[in-house]
């Protein structure tokens, strides 16, 4: 299989602006690069993580040469809308507001979200008791609508990256900040960075907002949902996704 990296995907022709994916010798594969350990850039510019090997896994059952095009995450649906690539591998909650825009295949994983502060952080997380609260959540994601509706009053700051959100939260900038808990313990509070952080509060329990689980977008009607949902079996089947899985995590984030 052929692995190409670009920022850039080239341009279609007409026929292949109108014809399904599913036809192409190549797969253009949407993802962040800025989301570890499921995406990042290694020291010599070239991406890693678990959507990375993931989406590289799909393009190897499916016989097809993959490119990943790198896209910051509050552009993704728009890029992937304007055919710059043909899928998004990065992490995407499926939730009935993005199926109005994008199709999803079924789940390649679901884990939980929550809440990160301070180890003696005390906060009165209540609509009322957060209110003035400064809470970080990466722009455009699940995370965001979660805190606009259960948290109306808080001081909603909204960042590109999550590497931006951890950021300001050990600078003190912000109070507390949520996000998917693997990524939090792997990217986070198990780095140098992350001591004297911790967990605040349950897991979210949100589905209107964060959604049924972790799918692959690509455009309506395009047949290459079905195909990819039927590549996500097989590597399931075949052991792939659990070399893949056990590579990054300690247990299998599938979900149920």
């Amino acid at each position: 299989m052929i692995i190409k990296q670009t920022l850039l995907a080239s341009a279609v022709g007409a026929f292949a602006f109108m014809a399904s994916t599913a036809t192409a010798d190549t797969l253009r594969m949407g993802v962040e690069g800025a989301y570890p350990p499921f995406s990042q850039k290694e020291a010599d510019g070239s991406l890693s993580g678990f959507d990375i090997e993931i989406a590289l896994a799909l393009c190897e059952e499916l016989k097809r040469e993959c490119e990943l095009v790198e896209q910051e995450w509050d552009g993704m649906i728009p890029a992937l809308i304007a055919r710059k690539y043909d899928a998004i591998v990065a992490s995407m909650s499926i939730t009935e507001d993005r199926k109005k825009r994008v199709d999803f295949t079924e789940k390649y994983y679901d884990t939980p979200s929550r809440f990160i502060a301070k180890e003696d952080a005390d906060f009165d997380m209540t609509a009322e008791g957060s209110k003035g609260l400064k809470i970080g959540v990466l722009r455009g994601t699940t995370l965001q609508c979660h805190v606009e509706k259960a948290f109306p009053d808080a001081d909603l700051r909204l960042y590109n990256t999550q590497e931006d959100v951890f950021a300001d939260l050990v600078a003190g900038r912000l109070d507390l900040q949520l996000n998917n808990t693997l990524q939090a313990i792997d990217g986070f509070l198990n780095t140098d960075q992350g001591q004297g952080f911790a967990f605040y509060g349950e897991n979210i329990d949100d589905p209107e907002c964060l959604g049924e689980g972790t799918g692959i977008a690509v455009r309506k009607g395009d047949a290459l949902a079905d195909e990819l949902t039927a590549a996500i079996a097989a590597i399931r089947a075949n052991g792939t996704y659990a070399a893949i899985n056990d590579k990054y995590f300690d247990v299998d984030i599938y979900g149920k």
